[in-house]
């Protein structure tokens, strides 16, 4: 246990992992985060509650409004179920090619108490396509010596002039309650056996609607999220680009100037700041990442410049904003990929519920999304791979021939909102009302460039399989 004389005798410890985040064939990008104990708090713990005006319970979503976050008498955040308290102290990162004897250090840096007690520490002039060993130290507060020690491997990406084989994982849809196992989400482990180059969360990472009410309690969605040993383990060994979506930004379906009752005093703004500061990301959240002269990933950001949902479809309504529109188009036409492969946090083909009116596969932004579907349809070898659904489907565009993945929520737990009855011919060529994760191998076969997507269930059985050949 720490020494609990004062703050600057504290230990420093690591239960929320490290992250790796953004990697090139130059570069990499290594999230770090101190904590006052070596392990989350224990599951059986107390949880706050979450009164609201005229006895409205959770199931009112959007139309409560909150009376009062009460947690059990003499306690706060960091004594909740599953809670991980930060602390203060100093963060540095050793790494080097594995094989090699000398590592190479990161100086010893404070992390941020007001980022959560975390920090991100950019690594330079690594080496194309070569596997790196990290070990990431803390220490607390006035001390000299680490108190803490991480260790974790990632591979940069190939130069942009390279044949290479690269695999990559996606997923969506993690909610805290729809865990698999005790210690976590048995995609993690069935991902790892794959060993994939990199993986890609796009968005819906965690649920905030029902207790982050307050800035602290966001914070808290991410400690208990990334202290599960299933996701502790995968991400020290595996790059990942995130993605964030509505329940990870702030509230279902929600839009920068969207008013809610329902959060309470966490809004939308700190919703943004919190996703980049748990996270290893830039400053901007729409970027693309090239992996050889066979792959390159467009990663867009859908909440932080859309239109209200409730707006009339218009030419000027969007998702995406102009200025990420105009430079999707630019960098997607400009590139020389063999594949050219657009990674959203929802759809753009579907199909998807009438009643929904969220993505650009949904009357309420049709206009954008034949926009974005006639752009993409005119171009060769381009590919969409979506998240935001509980269930898993491939589809077919029958008007542009454009072809969508969606990846499916990360347990059986999360799956639902669509029938596994209702196939629609039109669009669907696979679905499957379960949860999963893709996989996406991109590789020679015969000289020739091939895609190859696989949905798998959550233990990494092969459901479908489908094989595109670079035209």
């Amino acid at each position: 246990m720490p020494n609990a004389h004062s703050e600057t005798e504290q230990h420093a410890y690591q239960a929320t992992g490290l992250k790796i985040g953004e990697v090139t064939p130059d570069s990499a990008i290594v999230w770090t985060r101190l904590t006052k104990r070596p392990e989350r708090n224990p599951s059986d713990g107390p949880q706050v509650e979450i009164k609201y005006v005229g006895n409205k319970n959770d199931k009112a979503r959007r139309k409560g409004t909150v009376e009062a976050v009460v947690f059990p008498s003499g306690t706060s955040v960091g004594d909740l179920r599953e809670s991980v308290p930060g602390v203060g102290g100093d963060t540095r990162v050793r790494y080097r090619p594995q094989g090699q004897l000398e590592w190479i250090s990161s100086p010893w840096d404070a992390v941020n108490s007001e980022r959560d007690y975390s920090r991100q520490i950019l690594l330079k002039g690594l080496q194309p396509r070569t596997k790196y060993e990290l070990q990431v130290e803390g220490r607390g507060s006035g001390q000299t010596e680490p108190t803490s020690q991480l260790s974790g491997s990632f591979r940069t990406a190939p130069s942009p002039e390279e044949s290479a084989r690269v695999v990559f994982t996606v997923s969506t849809g993690q909610g805290d309650n729809d865990q698999d196992r005790p210690d976590g989400f048995q995609i993690y482990p069935s991902m790892l056996r794959l060993k994939p180059d990199f993986f890609v969360h796009t968005g819906d990472i965690l649920y905030y609607d029902r207790l982050a009410k307050t800035l602290p309690l966001a914070r808290y969605h991410w400690q208990r999220m990334f202290s599960w040993p299933t996701n502790l383990d995968f991400h020290r060994q595996v790059p990942s680009y995130f993605e964030k979506d509505d329940h990870d930004t702030w509230v279902d379906d929600c839009w920068p100037t969207m008013k809610s009752n329902y959060m309470h005093e966490f809004t939308f703004a700190q919703g943004q700041a919190v996703f980049l500061e748990q996270v290893p990301m830039g400053a901007r959240t729409y970027r693309t990442f090239r992996w050889g002269s066979d792959l390159q990933i467009w990663l867009v950001e859908g909440r932080d410049f859309r239109s209200s949902n409730n707006a009339p479809d218009s030419p000027r309504k969007t998702i995406w904003g102009e200025q990420q529109k105009k430079w999707f188009k630019r960098t997607f036409q400009e590139s020389d990929a063999t594949f050219r492969v657009l990674i959203s946090p929802t759809p753009l083909v579907g199909p998807d519920r009438s009643k929904k009116n969220d993505n650009h596969a949904n009357a309420g932004f049709q206009t954008e999304g034949q926009e974005l579907r006639d752009f993409l349809g005119s171009q060769e070898n381009a590919i969409v791979v979506c998240g935001d659904r509980h269930w898993q489907y491939m589809s077919v565009d029958p008007k542009t021939d454009v072809r969508e993945y969606c990846c499916g929520p990360a347990s059986d737990k999360h799956a639902g909102g669509w029938s596994q009855d209702d196939y629609v011919e039109d669009y669907h060529r696979f679905l499957r009302v379960k949860g999963g994760f893709l996989s996406v191998t991109v590789q020679r076969i015969k000289s020739k460039p091939t895609l190859i997507a696989k949905f798998h269930d959550v233990d990494g059985t092969v459901h479908h399989t489908d094989t595109r050949v670079a035209k």
